[in-house]
């Protein structure tokens, strides 16, 4: 059984292979970092994206790839190599920047590999972004009130998960620091915790459909 609790600190600069993520962020720029399965990447995944980009009024939205989420069996997985390949096709443009990250600074979790970022780019305003399906379950997440006081949340509306995300106990537990979405181009710039949840026009795609389909369906 998968229990969430607070997550032990790892060294500050990872793996020596973190040394190189394959990016480069400058102090003052407005950054979200993405994490996820993406098994397969698909449109919602890109919705969730570009929504942040634009509504938060970021530099770059870098999509960390999981070598592998804690809470999912390997045996539905896709290779990383599968999978960075996947979300390369889906996040489009120059802001978009597609990463493994987690895998390079040997990060098994979330916070980890925000702490680490955060080290390795002092200066840079990172933003956690997330589907309002994984704000539902956050809280079985290894270290999840960690993660909502290390840097500020930004939670993109996904079909059928409002009602349960808005009443989640991390919503809940966190509802002092909710910021209106009219705010939130500036929240970037606010000290954690600080979170704001955005409706857009829904995608309904999910990577279970996906899977489910048989091969060489369209």
């Amino acid at each position: 059984m998968w229990i969430a609790g607070a997550a032990k600190r790892i060294p500050a600069a990872g793996r020596p292979l973190g040394l190189r993520l394959g990016f480069a962020l400058r102090p003052g720029m407005r950054v979200g970092l993405f994490g996820g399965s993406f098994n397969p990447a698909h449109d919602g995944h890109a919705h969730v994206a570009e929504t942040a980009l634009m509504r938060l009024r970021l530099d770059r939205v870098i999509w960390l790839v999981s070598p592998q989420n804690p809470l999912k069996s390997t045996a539905g997985t896709a290779s990383l190599a599968a999978r960075m390949a996947s979300a390369r096709s889906r996040a489009r443009g120059p802001r978009m920047i597609v990463s493994d990250a987690e895998s390079r600074l040997g990060s098994k979790y979330t916070i980890d590999i925000l702490r680490v970022l955060k080290a390795r780019f002092p200066g840079v305003r990172f933003v956690w972004i997330m589907g309002a399906d994984n704000l539902a379950s956050l809280h079985s997440w290894r270290g999840w009130a960690q993660i909502m006081r290390e840097m500020p949340v930004a939670v993109i509306a996904r079909p059928g998960a409002e009602v349960k995300s808005r009443f989640s106990p991390a919503a809940r537990r966190f509802a002092f620091a909710k910021v209106p979405a009219r705010a939130a181009t500036r929240l970037a710039g606010r000290a954690p915790p600080a979170w704001v949840y955005l409706r857009a026009p829904l995608n309904f795609t999910s990577s279970t459909s996906l899977r489910a389909r048989p091969p060489g369906a369209s």
